[in-house]
């Protein structure tokens, strides 16, 4: 996972957790003398569920036209100052300066282009991840009652980044929850890729045999 997909994903996280924070707060205050600790990566459970997987997969594939025209803008932008290198001194003036005017321009569009996608993918980003979050909620508070647990902690901010230093794996339950989130989920696993099937190896043709003396 990019670290622009770690920050969005973590943007969304702390834009909706208000309310997990709240009530797990509550649920915690009533079991003050619980001494039961969960930590749950809320970033690796979002991208975990099969909603999740199913939705920022779509949300990849929505995005590859606009991918491959930026990528069509950055060849042509490449193109164009390779022009300029190879051929730059045997232009006159005018069309070198139109050459030159032909790269900033490009250069121009290219920018406002890769600006204007990333933003746009990082809102819809935003908006998957926070529509997961609001509905694994419930799923999380559930949870933390079923296995009496009196605090639940978010590791997506570790140290030194964040506030978690150091956690058990036994109290580690986002596989948990990804599973009971699952479970109440109408959304199915997303099929795995077929396997490759192996090629057969290509025999060798047998080394010709040695003459007969005589």
């Amino acid at each position: 996972m990019s670290k622009t997909f770690a920050r969005t994903l973590l943007a969304a996280i702390l834009t909706t957790l208000a309310l997990t924070t709240l009530t797990l707060g509550q649920g915690a205050a009533t079991t003050a003398g619980g001494t039961k600790v969960g930590i749950i990566n809320m970033q690796t459970a979002i991208v975990a569920t099969n909603e999740g997987q199913r939705d920022f997969d779509n949300l990849q594939k929505k995005f590859e036209p606009k991918r491959n025209e930026i990528k069509s803008l950055a060849d042509e932008l490449d193109s164009l100052k390779k022009q300029l290198d190879t051929q730059g001194s045997k232009l006159n003036d005018d069309a070198r300066a139109d050459l030159v005017k032909k790269i900033e321009s490009k250069q121009k569009t290219l920018t406002r282009s890769s600006e204007d996608a990333q933003t746009d993918f990082q809102a819809q980003q935003n908006e998957v991840a926070g529509k997961i979050v609001q509905k694994m909620i419930p799923v999380v508070n559930k949870y933390a009652k079923d296995n009496g647990l009196g605090l639940i902690l978010d590791a997506t901010r570790a140290w030194p980044e964040g506030e978690l230093i150091w956690a058990n794996e036994a109290t580690d339950i986002t596989k948990g929850i990804v599973d009971a989130y699952n479970a109440q989920s109408d959304v199915a696993a997303p099929a795995k890729p077929a396997a490759a099937t192996p090629k057969a190896a290509t025999p060798k043709p047998a080394a010709p045999a040695a003459p007969k003396s005589n």
